[in-house]
């Protein structure tokens, strides 16, 4: 797969209440820390990818740069923010670490239809996915006025990005859908990739 004119970010700043704190981009799934295999999947399409998280040395073994958030305590839509503002290319893939079954095809795809918007990002059944997704510089100028106006949740940016959107059929012909977006932010949906249940 050739390399696309793109940046890729995990982000990891999270704080996994629900797993008592423990770090779920090392969790392992098929015999791999999630990370690792999110690294492999994410250098088939750039070979800039970073990390966004408040804990840099949780990651110094990986050799990656790592980023604290630009507007610390917002969650999910600051590291969002920071991942375009740090990017060092005009788009920048934004995956989630606790994700661990990323296709690259779906990710390619992403950048692809990037192009001209704001992004691209993936629509699946339980709505629009922000932490897989394709931001380009021009939606940081949105956010941070998103912010600004106090919309700090993900699912509040639909309204103020031009996002195109793989969906429907088109996210299918990647695979499933339950498991290419099929996560580990709860012990039972661990339980449920570690057993075959996504």
């Amino acid at each position: 797969m050739r390399a696309l004119p793109a940046a890729a970010a995990i982000l990891a700043g999270g704080r996994a209440r629900r797993f008592g704190g423990r770090d779920k981009s090392r969790l392992v799934v098929e015999g791999r820390a999630i990370i690792l295999r999110q690294l492999d999947a994410l250098r088939r399409i750039t070979g800039d990818v970073f990390v966004i998280a408040s804990d840099a040395a949780r990651f110094a073994d990986l050799g990656l740069a790592v980023h604290g958030d630009r507007i610390p305590n917002l969650g999910a839509i600051g590291g969002v923010q920071t991942a375009i503002a740090v990017s060092p290319a005009e788009r920048v893939l934004v995956v989630a670490c606790d994700l661990p079954f990323l296709e690259p095809a779906l990710l390619a795809r992403l950048v692809e239809l990037a192009d001209g918007r704001d992004g691209a990002w993936v629509r699946s059944t339980r709505g629009i996915e922000p932490l897989v997704a394709c931001y380009t510089r021009r939606a940081e100028q949105a956010i941070r006025t998103a912010i600004d106006a106090g919309q700090l949740k993900l699912g509040d940016l639909a309204g103020v990005l031009d996002m195109a959107e793989l969906a429907g059929p088109a996210l299918a012909a990647f695979g499933s859908p339950e498991r290419l977006l099929a996560n580990v932010n709860t012990p039972d949906e661990y339980a449920q990739v570690q057993y075959g249940a996504s």
